[in-house]
């Protein structure tokens, strides 16, 4: 009788050379091994299945890349790299923060993204994703934009060398004040509206002109020109 180490070497032997079917078993079997890692990570906010997802994408890497001739266990091989495709999901997502629905398609985008890359070799457009999960081009954009990692509020923009949003709130602070002020800062940013959020992200963190974001959002640039001056003028007050 086949032990159950055998089998998994099978099913991989099959999964490597393009068996989608021995893929799909080897995933429905390691689910609970996904499951109990993933669980980990919900007291973050995040819901466990779009976790589970993530960890999936992790499994099938480690079924495309497990050296067959080594003799490990699989499921050891695999628990980095279903830890690390989570793990990097929750770091690139961002100090800002996002809706759950722009988070929920950021972590399908990802999944189907990833698989036809695996299948073609080729980066997805975003035509195909939006005609796989039946979303919308512009919606698919946005929670890309949204779920991108943030950068440094301190480095300087490209079109204009002081367009800084610490600047813009404090006037510049001392170096003995900057970890506390960016901290106090990015405290603030957490608890806007989801729309003036997008809008302060895109513009200083994105360095997007306000004409581009309007495009973006659907709005007009007046809407974005006054979102944008609300905002700054309550963080200036509030910082000071």
């Amino acid at each position: 009788m086949e032990s159950l180490q055998e089998k998994n070497l099978t099913l991989l032997k099959r999964a490597q050379n393009g068996d989608e079917d021995a893929k799909e078993i080897l995933v429905s079997e390691n689910s609970r091994l996904i499951y109990s890692i993933a669980k980990r990570f919900t007291s973050r906010g995040y819901d466990l299945e779009d976790l589970y997802q993530l960890g999936a994408i992790g499994l099938i890497k480690a079924i495309k890349n497990f050296d067959l001739t080594l003799g490990l266990k699989f499921s050891t091989y695999a628990v980095p790299l279903i830890l690390g495709e989570i793990k990097r999901f929750l770091r690139d997502d961002g100090l800002i923060k996002v809706s759950r629905n722009h988070k929920t398609l950021a972590v399908k985008i990802k999944a189907v993204a990833d698989k036809i890359k695996n299948d073609t070799g080729k980066d997805a457009k975003v035509s195909e994703l939006s005609e796989v999960l039946g979303v919308k081009s512009e919606d698919i954009l946005l929670s890309l934009e949204a779920t991108k990692p943030v950068e440094s509020l301190y480095a300087p923009s490209k079109s204009d060398e002081k367009l800084l949003l610490i600047d813009k709130i404090s006037g510049g602070v001392d170096n003995e004040n900057d970890t506390v002020n960016k901290i106090a800062l990015f405290e603030l940013l957490k608890k806007l509206p989801e729309r003036e959020q997008t809008v302060i992200y895109l513009r200083y963190f994105k360095d997007e002109t306000q004409s581009r974001i309007a495009q973006k959002m659907g709005i007009s640039q007046v809407q974005v020109s006054r979102i944008e001056k609300k905002v700054i003028e309550n963080l200036r007050e509030k910082m000071m």
